[in-house]
């Protein structure tokens, strides 16, 4: 790559991480809707069960949580891999102008109902600033800014206009255009012969379920592992560069040494959920877990 597309690359990358500043959770402007809204049961995830729509007991007064600083310890590690994309704070002070939930029975339904919705939609914003700032997407900039355009209305709504939303609509017209995107990507990213195990590189695709899987030497550059099932994989070292990983499960999968810093459409909630050291790369705006390794 020459020295211009280098810096031009760089430029772009810049630019989505300023661009998606408001897609980070900010909790002290949230009134604790994550430690509320969703279920959880007891697992490894998770403590205790919880139905959704119920304070968990960790829940503070004032919307902070009673064991934040201990919440693996103590078997909540669900909790920290959870990621809001910033709906916690736009429902709290814009959908619902600052109101809490808990004086009143209309708001809280009303909040809780609201809460998932904007979340989606975040996501997809997500999404789109990162596709709008990759370079092998320029045939598609417009359908992309008119995308991100529509869903950051959409998550300006009022309550009212939220809940009808058909958000499944919207998702699935997104999802089509991030799928081209990618695929743009991908085609600039193409993989080399790999002499990997050959069950596994025969499972290289889309939603595939790879539980488990050694895949340490295998050339994942390019490889459409949108949707895939990675929980607990092993992979090591790899070089993720053009990988799609839109909704890949990569819980407690292992990624130490791993190059993610060219994969396309990872989230920091993916991140929080794996296994990586001091040597894992990140895409330009995600942060590196506290819990990784440090060496």
């Amino acid at each position: 790559m020459s020295s211009e597309a280098t810096t031009g690359a760089a430029a772009s990358a810049a630019r989505s991480v300023d661009a998606r500043a408001d897609l980070r959770a900010d909790c002290g402007r949230c009134f604790g809707l994550c430690c509320v809204v969703p279920s959880f049961s007891v697992s490894a995830d998770f403590a205790i069960d919880k139905p959704a729509g119920q304070a968990c007991p960790n829940l503070q007064p004032d919307s902070r949580c009673g064991i934040h600083a201990g919440l693996r310890r103590q078997g909540f590690t669900g909790c920290t891999v959870y990621d809001c994309f910033g709906a916690g704070q736009q429902v709290s002070q814009v959908t619902f102008g600052g109101r809490d939930w808990r004086p009143s029975t209309g708001t809280r339904r009303r909040m809780f109902a609201a809460f998932p919705i904007v979340r989606e939609l975040h996501e997809l914003r997500w999404y789109l600033t990162e596709a709008l700032a990759r370079p092998p997407a320029q045939p598609l900039l417009e359908e992309l800014r008119s995308a991100l355009d529509e869903t950051e209305r959409r998550a300006g709504l009022d309550p009212d206009s939220l809940l009808v939303l058909d958000a499944a609509a919207h998702w699935q017209r997104v999802s089509a255009l991030l799928l081209r995107t990618a695929e743009l990507v991908r085609a600039g990213a193409t993989a080399v012969p790999t002499t990997g195990p050959a069950k596994h590189r025969k499972r290289l695709r889309r939603g595939a379920d790879l539980v488990g899987a050694d895949l340490r030497g295998l050339d994942l550059r390019a490889a459409d592992l949108r949707g895939a099932y990675l929980i607990g994989a092993d992979l090591r070292g790899t070089d993720l560069t053009g990988t799609d990983l839109i909704g890949a499960d990569l819980r407690a999968a292992d990624l130490r040494g791993a190059d993610l810093t060219g994969a396309v459409f990872v989230t920091q909630m993916q991140l929080n959920a794996v296994i990586g050291d001091a040597a894992t790369g990140l895409p330009p705006g995600l942060d590196r877990p506290s819990h990784w390794r440090r060496s």
